[in-house]
C-alpha cells in the first residue's frame, strides 16, 4: 500500500474538499499518514484567494517538493484553487510537481495514483464537480464539530474576487443529499454543524425544485443528533424571509449569522460591485434583528480598495461603530490578477491599508469588550472542544456565538476529569477580553 501525506490549505471549503480527497484514498490501497517525510505520495490541495496564501501555497510546494527529492516520496500532487488560477503555466514554473488537479478534478485524485502509466500532467477544466452524498469524506476537524458545504461556486463579481473563475457557476447540492451527509457526520458523533459555501443566501436557486435555504435549514434542524447548526457566508442581498424564520424557529439551528458586508461607503459598494448600498446593508442588518431576537451577528470588511479616501474609511468606522457587531473580520486589499480590482487607478498604499485595517480592528475590539464584559457572571452552555493548542494542560470550549478558528474561545477552569470535549457543559463566565473568556464549569 502506498503511504500519502496531504496538506490542507485556505478555507474551510477547501478543507471539505481535502477531506472528500481522504476518504476516496481510504477506498483504495493507500494508508494515510501523519509525516510527510513517511509518506510514498504528497498532495497540497492549494488555495489562492489572496496573494498570501498564493505565496503559502507555493512555499509550501516547494518544501514538500524538497521532501520528495531528499526523501522516499515517489510523487508530488499539486491540487485546488491555485491549480485552477494558473493552470499548465504551472508545469513550467513547479517541474517537480508530477501532476496538477483543478478544483473541478480533485475526485479524480485516486484514480490518478492507481493509474501507473500517466502521461498527461495537468487536469484543469471548467469546474463542474461537487461532492454529493454518496462520496466518502473523512472528518478532519474534533471530531464532535464539522462543516457542510451547500454549494459550490459563485455567481457573483465582485470587483476584489478571483473565487467565481477558480470555482466556476453556482450549483447548490440537493436538501436530501445534505441532509444524509449531515445526518451520517451526526451518527459519526458530530453535534456541531456549520454551514459553509461561496453564497449561502443563494442556496437553492439553481435547482428549480423550491429549495432555498430556509427550507434546508428546517430539513437539518430535524436531525436530533446535532445540536448546533451554524450558518455562515450569508451575502447581503436577497436574503430569503424564510431562512430568516428558520433561525427564530428551529430549535437547533443557533441564532448566528455571518453576513460579509465587505464595507459601508456606497461608493466602495459601488466600485466592489457589491450590488448593495449603505442603506441596502441597513435594512438587511435591521431585518436580521427584528426577526431574530439577540442574533449574533459576525462580518468582515476590506479596507483600501482602490480609491478609497480617508471619508470613506471614516463612514466605514462610523458604520462598525453604529451597528455594534459582535465579531468583526478585516482585510487589507489585494490587487488579485484577473479581477477587476486590479486594474482599477488610484490604488491605496500598503502602509495606508494597514493602519486602516489596524484602526478599524481597535475600534471593534472596543465594542467586543463591552460586549463581554457584559457576560460576566452570567451562566452560559458552552461546548468543549478539549485541551487548548497554547496550553495542553486548559481546557477550552465555544459559546453558541463562538464559530470554529474565528470566534474565539472560553477557558475553561476548575475543570476535572469528566469534562470532556464534545460536550456541553453550563459555564459561569469569570473574566472577558476582546477575544475571549473565562468561565468556571457548573454542571
Amino acid at each position: 500500500m502506498e503511504r500519502v501525506h496531504l496538506v490542507s490549505l485556505g478555507c474551510p471549503k477547501n478543507r471539505v474538499d481535502s477531506e472528500v480527497m481522504v476518504g476516496q484514498l481510504r477506498q483504495g490501497p493507500f494508508e494515510l499518514v501523519n509525516e510527510a517525510e513517511d509518506a510514498d505520495v504528497i498532495v497540497v490541495n492549494t488555495c489562492s484567494f489572496i496573494r498570501p496564501a498564493t505565496e503559502e501555497s507555493i512555499d509550501t510546494i516547494l518544501e514538500m517538493a524538497a521532501l520528495k527529492k531528499s526523501g522516499k516520496a515517489k510523487r508530488l500532487v499539486v491540487t485546488g484553487c491555485m491549480v485552477q488560477r494558473y493552470g499548465k503555466s504551472l508545469e513550467v514554473e513547479l517541474p517537480e510537481v508530477d501532476h496538477f488537479l483543478g478544483t473541478g478534478e480533485y475526485h479524480r485524485l485516486a484514480e490518478l495514483l492507481q493509474t501507473r502509466e500517466v502521461t498527461q500532467k495537468s487536469y484543469v477544466d471548467t469546474p463542474l464537480y461537487i461532492h454529493d452524498e454518496m462520496a466518502p469524506r473523512v472528518n478532519s476537524w474534533a471530531p464532535h464539530s464539522a462543516y457542510l458545504k451547500l454549494s459550490e461556486g459563485c455567481d457573483h463579481r465582485c470587483a476584489f474576487c478571483i473565487i467565481p473563475q477558480l470555482r466556476g457557476k453556482m450549483r447548490s447540492r440537493t436538501v436530501p443529499s445534505l441532509v444524509t451527509e449531515a445526518q451520517r457526520l451526526g451518527d459519526e458523533g458530530v453535534v456541531e454543524l456549520n454551514l459553509v459555501s461561496q453564497d449561502s443566501t443563494a442556496y437553492g436557486r439553481d435547482l428549480s425544485n423550491g429549495s432555498d435555504l430556509g427550507t434546508l435549514l428546517r430539513a437539518l434542524g430535524r436531525i436530533e443528533t446535532l445540536k448546533w447548526i451554524r450558518l455562515h457566508y450569508v451575502y447581503p442581498l436577497g436574503v430569503p424571509e424564510s431562512a430568516l424564520a428558520a433561525i427564530a424557529e428551529e430549535e437547533r439551528v443557533l441564532k448566528y449569522v455571518d453576513i460579509p458586508l465587505q464595507h459601508a461607503s456606497g461608493r466602495m459598494l459601488k466600485a466592489m460591485k457589491r450590488g448593495v448600498s449603505r442603506a441596502g446593508q441597513e435594512k438587511i442588518l435591521q431585518r436580521i434583528r427584528a426577526r431574530i431576537p439577540n442574533v449574533t451577528l459576525r462580518t468582515t470588511f476590506i479596507v483600501g480598495f482602490p480609491g478609497e479616501t480617508d471619508e470613506d474609511f471614516r463612514e466605514l468606522c462610523d458604520f462598525v461603530q453604529t451597528e455594534q457587531f459582535d465579531r468583526v473580520g478585516v482585510f487589507t486589499y489585494y490587487p488579485e490578477d484577473g479581477t477587476p480590482g486590479a486594474s482599477l487607478p488610484h490604488q491605496v498604499d500598503e502602509a495606508v491599508k494597514n493602519a486602516r485595517q489596524k484602526e478599524l480592528m481597535k475600534l471593534q475590539a472596543a465594542v467586543s469588550r463591552r460586549k463581554n464584559r457584559a457576560l460576566i457572571k452570567t451562566e452560559q452552555t458552552v461546548l468543549v472542544d478539549g485541551p487548548s493548542k497554547e496550553s495542553p494542560l486548559v481546557l477550552v470550549g465555544r459559546l453558541a456565538g463562538q464559530a470554529p478558528d474565528v470566534d474565539g474561545h472560553v477557558w475553561l477552569t476548575e475543570t476535572d476529569e469528566s469534562v470532556r470535549a464534545g460536550q456541553f457543559r453550563r459555564v459561569r463566565i469569570t473574566k472577558a477580553t476582546a477575544h475571549d473568556l473565562v468561565g468556571e464549569v457548573l454542571a
